[in-house]
């Protein structure tokens, strides 16, 4: 996995603003999210199919949930199965904007008209958008039509719509898929300030990390319908719950290892007859513990040196199947004699003096301390 950016600095610590409590039967799966969001950006990620859009349209107000709640600073937008009075506000009245996918804007109406749409009837609906376009560096481009406008200058005229008539939530729908890196880059930094100026809750909805680590504050990772963990960004991707998290989220070198032993200090585990060493964990011999191991805490061992300190634990040895260099780094990914395949990454200018090439041998060290165990399943009787 590459490496990620830093996150952005936690919001204030407040009460959440957003509560959903939703339930709706799917074809595929029945949804069920339960999920909470202060004024900060929450990120929703997950592969295609799992009820992200379907969410966002709910708390949107464009469909209807068959049961529960959902409540905004306080005030019922939705209610139906729960204690309190029944209640489903229009989508018009619940003051929430919408980002989508494809922009949705209209193609007989300028940047200008387009922006001004949802301020229609008040006597300064252009003052406004031009001041939400000018905010988004469209200023000059206000007579353009959608078609005359590239796909980055489209997703801010889209984005300043939304904000038009002064929404207390966001709601972003993969709003940069479509951008290259560049432009994805500017607009999420802009995005990220007016999160912070305009203090907003923002869902912002996504299935590529490295755009949750650029936007985000708190992470909720979905599958199958349901939220499967949420909290602050760096603490999901580094500690994810149980092995399905660590999927959806692409964590690599996910492995099931026999506990041998357990003890204060530390786990014994056998992996398909590779003997490796784990930090402390709560854990019961004879029990098959699931974890992983970061592709970035494996270390290569130069075969003439001697091995002290951590290096000295947890060796294995393989052959080197993929080689991939990047601008920065180096990718391996490594057979083992166990049948098994880890994947390895360092600095490009790390082991220079090795031979890294497909074909060739190498020993490896996995890193006792950044063996992360995820979930424990009991011996079968």
């Amino acid at each position: 996995m590459s490496q990620m950016p830093e996150s952005p600095a936690s919001p204030p610590a407040g009460a959440p603003r957003l509560n959903v409590d939703i339930e709706r039967r799917l074809p595929e799966f029945r949804l069920a999210v339960s999920l909470q969001v202060g004024t900060e950006i929450c990120v929703l990620f997950g592969p295609s199919g799992v009820g992200k859009t379907t969410t966002l349209n709910i708390i949107a107000g464009l469909l209807s949930p068959d049961a529960g709640e959902i409540v905004l600073d306080g005030r019922p937008l939705f209610r139906r199965g729960r204690p309190g009075t029944a209640c489903n506000v229009p989508a018009r009245h619940r003051n929430i904007g919408y980002v989508f996918q494809g922009y949705a804007l209209f193609p007989h109406l300028n940047a200008l008209e387009n922006v001004a749409y949802p301020l229609r009837g008040q006597r300064d609906a252009r003052l406004r958008a031009v001041a939400l376009l000018d905010r988004m560096h469209l200023a000059h481009l206000t007579d353009r039509y959608p078609a005359e406008l590239s796909g980055g200058q489209q997703q801010r005229v889209a984005i300043a719509r939304a904000l038009a008539a002064d929404p207390q939530v966001l709601l972003l729908d993969e709003p940069f898929s479509a951008l290259d890196a560049g432009v994805r880059e500017h607009l999420q930094r802009d995005l990220a300030a007016l999160q912070a100026e305009l203090q907003l809750a923002v869902i912002y909805v996504t299935h590529r990390l490295e755009d949750a680590f650029a936007m985000g504050h708190t992470l909720a990772v979905m599958g199958e319908g349901q939220v499967a963990q949420v909290g602050p960004i760096e603490e999901v991707f580094r500690r994810p719950v149980n092995a399905g998290v660590a999927e959806i989220m692409g964590v690599r070198n996910l492995f099931r290892a026999r506990v041998i032993s357990a003890g204060p200090e530390g786990l014994t585990l056998d992996w398909d007859g590779l003997r490796l060493e784990g930090p402390p964990q709560a854990a019961t011999a004879g029990a098959i513990l699931t974890s992983y191991i970061r592709p970035e805490e494996i270390k290569v061992l130069y075969p003439d040196r001697p091995l002290t300190g951590a290096v000295a634990r947890n060796q294995v040895s393989g052959r080197i199947v993929e080689s991939r260099p990047s601008t920065s780094y180096r990718v391996l990914r490594v057979a083992l004699e166990n049948g098994h395949e880890l994947e390895v990454r360092f600095p490009r200018q790390a082991y220079v003096g090795l031979p890294l090439s497909v074909g060739e041998t190498v020993s490896l060290s996995l890193r006792r301390e950044a063996l992360v165990g995820l979930e424990m399943t009991p011996r079968a009787s």
